[in-house]
């Protein structure tokens, strides 16, 4: 059966958003010859100009039948007074797609056109205060991957649409074509929906890298009980200030960002297979393994030795 997928564009889209998931596709099929089919569809059909001004050649708007719709993101989302036949057009499709998708802002087409009323949802952390106050009616869950609602599924922000399409294949064809069209794109297997999408933020210690020098210092500090008021002091800042400032730079409060650092580093031991799960959790910060278990589970679904199981596979 091959399943026919539309990945809808407009002018100052994404050139990532669109170009990831359809690689991802396009290799799954290579693994399942005829399991997928994509057309690239606009409402002006022809040239379309990314945000780079890389165009792709685009079908216009129909009433095909389409097994999945995807929805590229980019500064043109916003724009919705001229993207009306493109919102009617998500509407219909809405009733006779199996499923829709969307990648980082491509969330505000699938919002506007009322297909994520209280759907938890999400898009790029860049837009978790704006996001929610023009939609009050969704669930916006920021601090992730992916989620599935339903039929319709939400990606974060540009690279997450590869691990968005990795999904819907692992939904399709089963985790072994997942993993081996992950192998093929040389990304890490399929991310977990669950996982931060502001790990890159931390990472560079913040929108301005104000924080860099900390979460370096958090990082080879884990084992340490790590509170508001010792990150402060490291920052050397008053905790009600740091706090402010913290979630300003990176999205995420102080605490958030700790389990986060301490989940990256956990589970990169659990996966390599070598420490018992007991010293992880404390080496990495957890205290007990009960308690590092639930916090996998929050953050990836899974528990720690479901993950190294995988690993192991």
């Amino acid at each position: 059966m091959t399943r026919h997928l539309a990945m809808l564009i407009f002018p100052g889209f994404q050139l990532l958003d669109a170009a990831g998931p359809i690689a991802a596709f396009e290799i799954a099929e290579r693994h399942v010859p005829g399991a997928y089919s994509m057309e690239v569809v606009a409402q002006d059909p022809g040239a379309v100009a990314s945000s780079s001004g890389v165009a792709f050649e685009a079908e216009p708007l129909s009433d095909a039948a389409y097994d999945t719709v995807l929805v590229a993101g980019g500064e043109g989302t916003r724009k919705f007074s001229t993207l009306a036949p493109s919102l009617d057009w998500l509407r219909a499709q809405a009733g006779s797609a199996r499923r829709l998708a969307s990648v980082c802002s491509g969330a505000y087409l699938l919002a506007e056109a009322g297909l994520l009323e209280g759907r938890r949802c999400t898009t790029h952390w860049s837009l978790s205060e704006h996001f929610p106050r023009r939609y009050p009616n969704t669930r916006l869950e920021p601090d992730r991957i992916f989620i599935r609602d339903g039929q319709v599924w939400t990606s974060a922000g540009i690279t997450a649409g590869i691990d968005l399409a990795l999904a819907l294949i692992e939904d399709d064809l089963g985790l072994d074509i997942a993993r081996r069209t992950a192998q093929q794109l040389v990304v890490h297997q399929r991310r977990p929906g669950g996982q931060s999408q502001f790990s890159a933020l931390l990472d560079a210690g913040g929108a301005s890298g104000r924080f860099a020098e900390l979460t370096d210092w958090i990082r080879h500090n884990l084992a340490e009980p790590l509170t508001v008021e010792q990150l402060a002091e490291q920052a050397c800042m008053s905790p009600r200030n740091f706090a402010r400032a913290f979630v300003a730079e990176t999205g995420t409060t102080p605490a958030k960002a700790v389990e986060r650092l301490r989940l990256e580093a956990a589970r990169t031991q659990v996966e390599a297979g070598v420490d018992p799960i007991d010293r992880i959790a404390l080496t990495s910060g957890f205290g007990d393994p009960e308690r590092m278990r639930r916090a996998f589970l929050r953050a990836f679904g899974q528990p720690p030795q479901a993950l190294r199981r995988m690993a192991r596979a």
